[in-house]
């Protein structure tokens, strides 16, 4: 799920530390974009980790279900089986 190109923007406050906003402001202008621009990247990269993370752990669960592991396994079987393999 993809941030639209022309979304609103809501502008927030935060307190970062001198050295921080240094290196950001460094990587920004190596990108040739605004620091806004660097900050909301870095945001959004980390929020879709999140999500990915989120993702990860709710497949290894339903996996984990021992149901779900010994019919995966016998699709497995039923499907070398047919194939020759």
């Amino acid at each position: 799920m993809g941030i639209p190109a022309r979304s609103k923007v809501k502008k927030f406050a935060i307190s970062v530390p001198s050295p921080v906003m240094a290196l950001v402001d460094k990587a920004a202008k190596k990108r040739r974009i605004t620091r806004s621009g660097f900050i909301s990247q870095v945001l959004r990269i980390c929020a879709q980790a999140e999500a990915d993370e989120e993702m990860s752990r709710k497949i290894d669960a339903f996996f984990s279900d021992p149901g779900i592991a010994a019919e995966q396994k016998k699709a497995a079987d039923d499907f070398l089986a047919l194939s020759g393999w």
